[in-house]
């Protein structure tokens, strides 16, 4: 390993819609205070849709819900910036944070039946959400939550508006939960895990309507999912968290067909394939290792089958093509198969 690693390269700006630097989120516990995420940095280009994928307890809920500060502030601290449409939104006001949650950003959450209120019709929540931010009397806000709704695949619009959550599948309440977020006309919109508890046919319309409706109305996409065939069909760039730390950005393609990160690589070998039959799946062995007890440098060298003596040294990201970085400083010397290799 080279005496002195290059510096942390930043992800381009650009024209970046939203431009997260350095983020760090800790938890405040009677054991003391935990970090859970460090250093996360990325961009997102107004339109374009940007998938984030790694094991369960990675990171990548949390860092969606600080962007928005839906973490409890009681127990929550937050460092670096989270630049948005040219606002910090880590030093914003919780009044001008408001503002922006539901007209700016939409979110859609990982369980709707637990993130719809029962004791409200679906459609009285959407209206709500419009009338919150935009001058609207309540016959308008009516007439476009049921034009929402039928955009969004809900069959007889008119009568859902004043059903319940508990009268409609689960297919039906995601859906709900999409209108909700777009109905403001979001200039980015979160989406946690959103087709996590449907069947596969459900779940390939979410994902088709997804795409449909960023590409119609121009919506930054960040989709929070551990589905890589998900990624592949619905996004344009990908990045890879691993413990708190993003350690592969790059377009979907190129990651797809050369992974520049062992753990990308990982991932990606373990997703069964038709055409091999009578073999071992592959597996990562180990799991991801608990906030408290993270280990020194890359923090995935004790489950990396290429770790070498120096990969205990602290691992900054590094550019490894254009529009590309990755962090592993041994990036340059690997060969590592992707889904298509």
């Amino acid at each position: 390993m080279p005496d002195a690693l290059p510096s942390t390269t930043a992800p381009p700006e650009g024209d970046a819609l939203l431009a997260v630097r350095g983020l760090g989120v800790s938890f405040r516990t009677r054991m003391g205070e935990t970090r859970v995420t460090r250093d996360v940095s990325f961009a997102i280009r107004r339109g374009e849709r940007v998938g984030v994928v790694g094991e369960t307890g990675c990171g990548k809920s949390v860092t969606g819900l600080s962007i928005l500060h839906l973490l409890p502030p009681a127990t929550t601290s937050i460092e670096g910036s989270i630049l948005f449409d040219g606002q910090d939104l880590a030093t914003l006001p919780p009044r001008r944070l408001r503002a922006i949650r539901g007209r700016d950003i939409g979110m859609i959450f990982q369980e709707p039946m637990s993130a719809l209120d029962p004791v409200f019709t679906v459609g009285e929540q959407i209206a709500e959400t419009l009338r919150a931010h935009e001058p609207v009397g309540r016959a308008e806000a009516r007439a476009r939550t049921v034009e929402m709704l039928a955009k969004v695949g809900i069959p007889a619009p008119e009568r859902r508006y004043d059903e319940y959550p508990h009268q409609l599948s689960g297919g039906m309440r995601q859906r709900v939960m999409i209108a909700m977020a777009l109905i403001c006309r979001p200039k980015l919109l979160i989406a946690d895990e959103p087709t996590t508890a449907l069947d596969v046919t459900v779940q390939a319309q979410i994902i088709d309507l997804l795409r449909d409706l960023s590409e119609s109305t121009g919506t930054a996409l960040l989709f929070i999912t551990h589905d890589l065939g998900v990624v592949a069909e619905t996004c344009t760039r990908m990045i890879t968290m691993y413990a708190g730390e993003v350690v592969e950005d790059a377009p979907v393609d190129d990651v797809l067909t050369r992974p520049r990160h062992p753990y990308t690589s990982g991932l990606m070998r373990s997703l069964p394939r038709l055409a091999e039959r009578r073999h071992a799946l592959p597996s990562i062995p180990g799991r991801v290792p608990s906030p408290n007890a993270m280990p020194s440098g890359c923090r995935f060298r004790q489950r990396c089958a290429h770790a070498v003596a120096g990969c205990e040294q602290e691992q900054p990201m590094q550019a490894a093509g254009p529009d590309r970085r990755v962090r592993c400083w041994r990036h340059a010397d690997l060969a590592l198969p992707g889904v298509v290799q």
